[in-house]
């Protein structure tokens, strides 16, 4: 149990190591990267296959009781073969592209660039036209409150032109009257006056009386 243990402690550690070094850039690293990876997924799958035992060879007087589990020693093997081809091919990258550029980096892939800068664009587009919806708005609700304001202006304006027809129609209704009044006043000093001059004959008539 205690070298279950070990082996797992042993696996999680080069994983992980060989995870960090696969994210970086320079090619060298991630050779190493892929070995450490390699190496620590072999030694998970040989912890997994159980406690030691004898050699899975069968031969007479062997107990197959004894044997541990073949099945994850084969794929021990197997990945041992892929695990030597794809560094020996991350090698070869890394030669290569030390003798193109003087350095093992991995440059930016230009369609990934371009992908991004795309989604980059889009998302500036979006947002431009989120900007330019709400101004949209908002100079739409603008209009139509200086509509509703301009319409109540015109009809406190017409309200207050037919209070002032009202008013001057009774202004001229009442100049109309005092006009007839003082025409009528007039006419009547005139009847006065003219009255005034003449004999009154009921006054002749009594004081001839008298």
């Amino acid at each position: 149990m205690t070298g279950t243990f070990a082996l797992l402690g042993c696996g999680g550690v080069l994983f992980a190591a060989g995870t960090a070094l696969l994210l970086t850039r320079p090619l060298t690293r991630i050779v190493l990267g892929a070995v450490l990876v390699g190496n620590g997924v072999n030694i998970l799958v040989l912890a997994t296959s159980g406690p030691a035992g004898r050699a899975a060879l069968l031969h007479p007087g062997s107990d197959p009781e004894a044997m541990p589990d073949p099945l994850p020693q084969a794929f021990i093997l197997t990945a041992i073969v892929i695990t030597l081809a794809v560094t020996a091919f991350l090698v070869t990258m890394a030669y290569r592209s030390w003798q193109h550029s003087g350095n093992d980096d991995v440059p930016d892939d230009t369609e990934d660039v371009r992908v991004a800068r795309r989604a980059a664009h889009a998302e500036e587009r979006e947002r431009l036209r989120a900007t330019y919806r709400q101004r949209r708005l908002a100079r739409h609700a603008l209009a139509h409150d200086t509509e509703e304001r301009v319409a109540r202006e015109h009809s406190a304006h017409r309200r207050l032109g037919t209070v002032r027809d009202q008013y001057r129609e009774m202004r001229r209704r009442a100049r109309a009257d005092a006009r007839a009044f003082r025409a009528r006043q007039a006419r009547a000093e005139e009847t006065a006056e003219e009255t005034e001059g003449e004999d009154d004959p009921w006054l002749t008539i009594l004081g001839t009386d008298r």
